[in-house]
Formats: C-alpha cells, structure tokens, sequence
C-alpha cells in the first residue's frame, strides 16, 4: 500500500511592477526565506491603475486604492499569497477578507530634496525666488508653502526613475524635487539625496518608509510567516499615524503630516512596551491654516498605539483640522467636476 503526501505549499508574494516595488518585494522575500529556508517563496508583478495613469494629479484620483485595487483582486482569487506594499500606499480601511499581517522595520521616513544634477543648491532656502520645485504631494506643497512663499510647486508624476530624469532633462522646468528618503535608499540613490526635510519644516506621510505584507484573513499560515519578520516598534508606530488618519478622513492626497517615534521600555523577557511620542498637522492648500498637536503616553498593545493615534485627530479635529479638510474636499469636488467637463469637451 503507498502512500503520497501533499507537496509543500509555495507562497506568492505580489506587488507593482515598479522598480522599486520589485526591490521592495525582494527585500520582503528574502527576509522570510532567511527565517523559513524549507519554505519556497516567489514573486509576481502587475500594473496597477495608478501606474496606467501618470498624467493627472493625484489629487483627482480617488485616494489610495488607485496602488492596491488590482493587486487585492489577485490575492482574494487565491492566484497570489502576499502583497508587498509601501505602507504609506495602503487605505486605512482594506476590503473585506483583507488584512495587513506583518510590517518590517521602518526605514527612515522623512522626505528629501533632490536638486537637478549639477546643480550647487543644497537646500530649500538656497533656491532662487521662482524655481520650480517638483512634487505630486499636496501634503508636501501645503506644509512648505508656509515658509517658502516663494517658490513654485508644480505636479510631477511617474516612478522615481521618471522623476530623476525631468528633473535632470537640460529643457525641463524643475530646479529640485521632493521624494520619500526611503524609496532613494531602497534603489541604492542615496548619493542623490541633497538634504533631508524633516520636521518642524515638513512632517511626512502616515506609515512613510514602512513595508506592509496583506493577505487573506483566512491564511493562517500565510500570517504566521508574515508575524515572523515583524518589526513591532514600526507597527505600532505605523497603527497610530494610520488610526489618526482613519478618524480625519484623509487619503493619499490630503495634507496630514505626522512624525512618531516609539522607545522600547520592556525588559528582557517582558512583554513588549513602549514610550509613544506622536505629532500630528493639517494644513491649507495654500499654506494659510496649519494645525499640529503631539501627544505621548505609555502603550503596552497595538490597540492602545492605536487609540492614541484616534485621540490625537480628535484633538485635531477640535482645533481647526475639520475646517480645513471639509474645505479640501469642497476643492476637490469643484477640480473633478471641471475635469469631467474638460474631457466631455474633448470627446464632443
């Protein structure tokens, strides 16, 4: 009588075909073969509606989904295991069977200035009064226009490779760009990177600089894997930015900046604790209203990172940020409606 045993399971792990989602992927991949080497991982890369589309500001989009949508129909078919996502890219609230299971550890996650090529400038205040600044980031644009009035911020769209090149193209209009540090390390670029812009003068996106992995709900197995590579300083971390921004209702082009910093306080063998520090602000579009806030306190769970990060947006909220967001929204609906007539007039 034989027997036959089912043969081991291969988990697919997914993300954008860009660059540096690939390398992203690889990085996520390798971090879980190293752990599990009896375990068989591969990759798979698609285009995703925000790679089709690189020509409008992100702004009129539709917020986040634009990176994941695709990808999540994959992973709920079964045809892949994981997605590999840059944190920042993922809505606060995932589909239903969905869930966010392992986060690795953050790289740096403040912004940057990169000048064109050649170039002598070293930071925003070297610019002359009217050079172009290149970013697709109204969180980015709001924050800075505070202190450089002076400048010009013009949309600038494509995968990090794209954006080096108009910056450097001799004809083109940009003096400088502003990109997410992580991303420039990651592709091995940080020789390009002029000068980190951190806070007080800019506080980054919610989860910047971290990897997130999704998969079913339903995967026991595939969450196990994904527990084994989390970083859980960055996840709690991560968890407050993205509860507060769930309670403000932002999305991928809204002008929250957060900056968190987390500080182990477990001994060895405890349970894992830490000090929170998180600082929260919305701003304008034009730069002319700005509201921050931080608070700190001791967490000892996930939940209790999280209610601090939904706390602080209350306070937010209370203080002016609801203002400000409602009249985003209400310019946000006045650019779609003008943009579907735009192109009502094209196709006449």
């Amino acid at each position: 009588m034989s027997t036959t045993s089912a043969a081991p399971r291969k988990f697919t792990l997914a993300s954008r075909s860009s660059q540096l989602a690939q390398i992203q992927t690889n990085i996520v991949r390798d971090a879980l073969a190293k752990l599990h080497p009896d375990t068989a991982f591969d990759a798979s890369f698609m285009t995703t509606g925000g790679d089709h589309n690189q020509s409008q500001a992100l702004y009129l989009l539709g917020g986040k989904a634009l990176w994941t949508k695709e990808l999540e129909v994959a992973l709920l078919e079964g045809s892949v295991d994981m997605l590999v996502h840059s944190f920042k890219d993922v809505p606060t609230a995932l589909p239903d069977g969905c869930e966010i299971a392992g986060v690795m550890e953050r790289e740096d996650p403040v912004d940057c200035l990169v000048v064109r090529q050649g170039a002598s400038w070293k930071t925003l205040e070297d610019l002359p009064d009217g050079s172009v600044v290149g970013t697709s980031s109204v969180r980015r644009v709001a924050q800075l226009k505070r202190k450089f009035s002076k400048l010009v911020f013009k949309d600038v769209r494509g995968n990090l490779n794209t954006r080096l090149a108009r910056l450097d193209a001799p004809d083109g209009p940009y003096a400088a760009i502003i990109l997410a540090k992580a991303g420039m390390v990651r592709l091995g670029w940080g020789d390009r990177v002029t000068s980190d812009l951190g806070p007080p003068t800019l506080l980054h996106a919610v989860s910047q600089g971290a990897l997130a992995i999704e998969i079913r709900s339903d995967d026991e197995a595939a969450r196990a894997l994904c527990r084994s590579i989390t970083h859980w300083p960055t996840e709690w971390a991560c968890r407050a930015e993205r509860a507060c921004l769930r309670v403000l209702e932002g999305g991928c082009s809204v002008p929250v900046g957060v900056h968190t910093n987390i500080v182990e306080t477990q001994a060895e063998g405890e349970p894992h604790k830490g000090r929170l520090e998180i600082v929260g602000c919305v701003t304008s579009l034009e730069g002319e209203k700005h509201v921050e806030h931080s608070m700190e306190a001791d967490v000892h769970t996930v939940e209790e990172a999280e209610a601090i990060g939904a706390k602080l947006a209350t306070v937010l909220i209370e203080t002016g940020a609801k203002a400000i967001l409602d009249d985003i929204n209400e310019d946000r609906e006045k650019k779609i409606q003008q943009a579907k007539a735009n192109n009502e007039q094209v196709d006449a």
